[in-house]
């Protein structure tokens, strides 16, 4: 395997015609896997970095799926008793039902995130888990997006690629997974994930120049960008 390189494969998530009950049993255990391995800790540190001193905010996630990682970010902010207005968007019509009848008190569009004209930018704008689906050229495209579209700022939590966290996958998924879709996309995922240098490659390409680039465990980047800290071109 080449380590150097994000690799060039689709995964089963990624093609037509999958079945919705196969998708929902995917984010139903990849929500397990945030839990028990730490990403879900990762997007709460990310927000805690954007909003942390203000007593109110709003916040749309791009890729929401089952809208776990929402969830997960308003209960950090009721702990905090800071009011949050969140969103998600979803280019699957069936993940925003499902979502939407979970979490209520979120609002979900579906929608291609790139066609989406907000009347009111969200404070924060993030993805989980979601960037690794693009090449690196559509992601420059993406970050500028999200820049643009946001108020306070953006974060990615998003995958290292590495040889041990795609082996450690690999072998938890093969034990635990009663997911097709986990078990086949779950090692894909690592591959395509990213090393520092592509971050800071995609950052550069996409005129943010400063940018926080951290990594946690296990085996995630956090990228977070505040408008105030910087800007772009």
């Amino acid at each position: 395997m080449n380590w150097s390189a994000r690799l060039n494969q689709t995964e089963m998530l990624d093609e037509p015609g999958i079945p919705f009950e196969a998708i929902r049993q995917n984010m139903q255990e990849l929500a397990v896997i945030n839990r028990r391995l730490g990403g879900h800790r990762v997007s709460i540190y990310a927000c805690r970095v954007l909003a942390d001193s203000l007593p109110a905010f709003s916040i749309t996630e791009i890729g929401s799926g089952g809208g776990d990682n929402l969830d997960a970010i308003g209960r950090w902010a009721a702990r905090r008793q800071k009011e949050m207005k969140g969103g998600g968007i979803d280019i699957n019509p069936e993940c925003v039902r499902y979502a939407a009848g979970r979490f209520p008190a979120f609002s979900f569009t579906h929608a291609d995130y790139r066609d989406l004209h907000f009347e009111e930018r969200p404070d924060i704008l993030f993805s989980a888990l979601f960037c690794h689906h693009f090449s690196s050229e559509e992601l420059v495209t993406q970050l500028r997006w999200m820049y643009d579209h946001c108020r306070v700022g953006f974060f990615i939590n998003d995958l290292h690629r590495h040889p041990l966290a795609y082996h450690s996958i690999k072998w938890l998924t093969r034990l635990f997974s009663r997911s097709p879709l986990v078990r086949n996309d779950a090692p894909i995922s690592v591959q395509r994930g990213f090393s520092r240098r592509d971050w800071t490659q995609i950052l550069s390409q996409s005129g943010i120049h400063e940018a926080q680039v951290s990594w946690k465990w296990a085996f995630r980047w956090c990228i977070v960008v505040k408008k105030n800290a910087g800007g772009t071109h």
